[in-house]
């Protein structure tokens, strides 16, 4: 089973070349984002409670997280593997996952981490949100605020991997074809 942690930055491009892993290794993707955005579309209690904290930037809290994401894999106990997009952002969580894929007999094989700087995500995030009027793309400082939240938060989980001979680290600058491209090669030599 091919599991990949798929990391970076807000606007780092995370979704756009998922699109293509998901299609080239038959992989399920499981977006913290597009699930929250659904249970706040459906207007569930989550999706409220998640609304509220997303609006201002902050990250949804880890026993929520990770309640969802056991409930994708139990979904699709078949499946070829999966793309963990936005999943996990902590330490905590990713032990966490570690812990289920272990129940499933599987492990995370490889950590995909986008690099891109500061002031190149904050432009694709306000482009992003005037095409997909997303509130929490539209102002510079929510936008700022989250890109800082995962600077503190988020980017240490990279070292949990890089301990375990997992960390790939990938320019996120450049065409998209050209970035897949490095991922395919990362993930074909494994």
């Amino acid at each position: 089973m091919l599991n990949i942690v798929l990391f970076g930055p807000p606007g780092a491009g995370k979704g756009t070349q998922a699109d293509f892993l998901i299609k080239n290794y038959n992989l399920i993707h499981l977006s913290t984002g597009d699930i929250l955005r659904s249970e706040i579309k459906e207007g569930t209690t989550l999706g409220l409670e998640a609304k509220k904290l997303m609006d201002n930037g902050l990250l949804v809290p880890d026993d929520v997280v990770i309640g969802m994401i056991k409930s994708q894999l139990e979904k699709n106990p078949t499946s070829n593997g999966f793309i963990f997009d936005g999943f996990p952002r902590t330490q905590k969580q990713a032990k966490e996952l570690d812990k289920l894929l272990n129940q499933k007999s599987t492990s995370i094989s490889v950590m995909l981490s986008l690099t891109v700087d500061d002031q190149e995500l904050i432009k694709r995030l306000l482009k992003r949100g005037i095409d997909s009027g997303r509130a929490d793309d539209q102002n510079e400082n929510i936008i700022t605020n989250r890109i800082n939240e995962y600077n503190i938060k988020t980017t240490p989980l990279k070292d949990y991997y890089r301990l375990q001979n997992k960390l790939h680290e990938i320019n996120g600058i450049g065409s998209v074809s050209e970035i897949a491209n490095k991922l395919n090669q990362i993930i074909d030599n494994l």
